[in-house]
């Protein structure tokens, strides 16, 4: 992979894990798979502390290993590594599906790689009865938060790191789990828990939610919230008798659809399931296509279509925001005619033939056109005419922006933490703040007491905390937004 995306990796293992791992990390993407004897050699740290770095990265699942002639070699996953930036968002998922039990619990996970239902529960135990939520943790209600997160297959029994995605088989089973034994044991009572199933993270189902949302909030943008449900369920059918990540889904009835949308509260979908249907099949995002008449009609899903059209759409809004609306607007129509010429780009995007030449170059410069050369031989004595035909190669362009999106996302986290670095004193003190006061408050301290640690900060220095702040916020939003741009980039390259 690039520089940038090495730059990348190691600013989040070094945000995430400290110096040693990153150092040990950004050794394996620099040079790819390694025994331990070259990472030493390399690196020029202790043995012991690779082997802690080694640990820590295989146990997220962040390296795997394989046997060769020269011992064991290590290999970093750098798609693993660039996930970790959208955990707050697997987080956020889980909240909103199955409750802030299930929210903390997650994050156990995540914290700790791969660890036991029985640690996650008591962990999650110990952070409720520490938090000042009126929420009185139970622990069979525990119990059932995490069954709830297997169900939904947010988590699996842990299997082996080095067994290939595709190839190793996720393990649903839910736990059998002594919560007499669990209870005693938050009791202060250090009895066995005979648990020995640990679990992990499913990647690829929260990957596959994610890419489930961007299709149906397209479709509720394109037309309505009603389309939008509809598409939900289109895509719950389609799990039903097709893979998760095929291209293109098998046939889907329309009696399935109908009675699939009767048992949904959406009136005005259950009444005009016909021309909502229609409408998504005739729009040209082409997300759903229908391939029989018999019982009404037999749609199926195209994925793979579904996300060419997203690509270009964000490709399209990019070039708008980069250079103008006329250059998207020749964007546009060099799409719509796969091959064109400069002179029919003056002639059909109605821009003058100047500013159309200097635009079409620009983006020729940029990479968003590419041009190719034709010659056409005519009678032997004449001679050559060359045409120049301008194109999209759109597997480059979208190569290219993804490296552009690793650049953005790069900048915000240095921005970030210079911000920090910069300001710590003041976050410091405001932390300490906080902490007294709270501490007072707990004791029944006098609101004259309270009012004096507030007056320990200056307007001044209230006034420059608060811009840094929201300084901090507004980086920690565009880089939510530039990874969105990122994960649609990486589902196209996915699906071609």
């Amino acid at each position: 992979m690039s520089l940038i995306c090495r730059k990348l990796c190691s600013f989040i293992l070094f945000e995430h894990f400290g110096q040693i791992v990153q150092c040990v990390g950004e050794d394996l993407f620099k040079y790819g798979a390694k025994p331990l004897v070259l990472i030493r050699h390399t690196t020029h740290l202790p043995v012991t502390k690779i082997k802690e770095a080694l640990c820590v990265l295989i146990k997220h699942g962040l390296v795997k290993y394989r046997q060769t002639e020269k011992g064991i070699e290590y290999i970093l996953i750098y798609e693993r590594v660039l996930n970790i930036l959208r955990y707050p968002k697997y987080m956020f998922f889980v909240k909103t599906n199955c409750g802030n039990e299930a929210e903390m619990m997650l994050e156990q996970v995540l914290k700790n790689g791969y660890i036991t239902a029985s640690e996650v529960i008591i962990k999650t135990y110990k952070r409720m009865e520490q938090s000042p939520s009126s929420i009185q943790p139970s622990i069979p209600v525990l119990k059932e938060k995490f069954e709830l997160l297997i169900k939904y297959q947010f988590l699996m029994r842990s299997t082996n790191k080095n067994e290939e995605e595709g190839n190793s088989k996720r393990d649903f089973t839910l736990p059998d789990l002594d919560l007499a034994a669990i209870s005693k044991y938050l009791e202060g009572d250090n009895c066995n828990l005979k648990d020995k199933i640990y679990w992990e993270i499913n990647i690829d189902r929260f990957t596959q939610d994610f890419r489930d949302q961007i299709i149906v909030s397209s479709i509720s943008k394109r037309l309505d919230k009603n389309a939008g449900e509809l598409m939900r369920r289109l895509l719950f059918l389609m799990y039903l008798r097709t893979a998760s990540w095929e291209d293109t889904s098998n046939p889907i009835p329309f009696a399935e659809i109908k009675d699939a949308v009767k048992k949904l509260n959406y009136p005005l979908l259950t009444q005009h399931l016909d021309q909502y249907l229609r409408l998504i099949e005739e729009d040209s995002s082409q997300f759903l296509k229908r391939v029989g008449d018999s019982g009404g009609g037999q749609y199926s899903v195209n994925m793979k279509e579904a996300f060419n059209q997203l690509a270009w759409a964000s490709l399209e809004n990019i070039v708008m925001e980069r250079f103008g609306s006329k250059a998207a607007r020749i964007f546009r129509l060099v799409r719509a005619r796969k091959y064109i010429e400069q002179e029919q780009i003056q002639q059909l995007a109605m821009i003058p033939a100047k500013e159309a030449k200097h635009l079409t170059y620009t983006l020729l410069q940029e990479n968003y056109l590419q041009m190719q050369e034709i010659k056409k031989s005519g009678v032997s004595a004449a001679p050559i005419k060359t045409f120049f035909l301008f194109h999209i190669d759109l597997n480059l362009v979208v190569r290219m922006e993804i490296e552009h999106c690793y650049h953005a996302l790069y900048n915000i986290m240095q921005r970030r933490e210079y911000e920090v670095n910069s300001n710590k004193r003041m976050i410091d003190k405001q932390l300490r703040m906080q902490t007294l006061t709270s501490n007072l408050k707990e004791h029944g301290a006098p609101e004259e007491q309270l009012a004096e640690i507030a007056e320990m900060m200056t307007p001044t220095e209230k006034q420059q905390l608060e811009k840094v702040q929201n300084t901090i916020k507004k980086l920690g939003i565009t880089e939510l937004q530039i990874d969105d741009t990122l994960f649609l980039l990486t589902m196209y390259l996915r699906y071609h």
